[in-house]
Order: structure tokens, then C-alpha cells, then sequence
């Protein structure tokens, strides 16, 4: 299987060829709805998560809500 780098938050991390965000929230047991996703400088609607391909040597930065009180 072929994969390709990318890079999570600044960590170097590797994908399958063909993976999406969504998919890469998936693989780190992150609900999408809990948060935000910014891709090579751009926020990604959440809507756009399962279409948006990832590519090599993207680097995403993942902000999660976290509640408190």
C-alpha cells in the first residue's frame, strides 16, 4: 500500500494514498464535530472533510474543543 507524509499538528505522520481529512480524523479517533481543521494555512469548512484529499507533504494543524467549567 502506498502512503504519503504529511504533517499533523507538527508531527510528521504517514496516510494511505487516496486519504481524506475525514478519514485521517478517523484514524485518530477525533470527532469531526469537535473540531477544527485549518490544511496549508486554510480553515476547512466541516462539510469539505470527507472531499478534501490529503496530499504529500500537507501539514494540518487540529484544534479540538475541549468543555469545562
Amino acid at each position: 500500500m502506498q502512503t504519503l507524509a504529511v504533517t499533523v499538528n507538527g508531527e510528521r505522520r504517514e496516510a494511505p494514498a487516496g486519504a481524506t481529512v475525514q478519514s485521517l480524523l478517523e484514524s485518530l479517533a477525533l470527532d469531526p464535530a469537535h473540531v477544527v481543521v485549518e490544511r496549508n494555512g486554510e480553515i476547512l469548512r466541516r462539510d469539505d472533510f470527507a472531499s478534501t484529499p490529503l496530499a504529500a507533504d500537507d501539514t494540518l494543524e487540529i484544534i479540538r474543543f475541549v468543555g469545562g467549567g
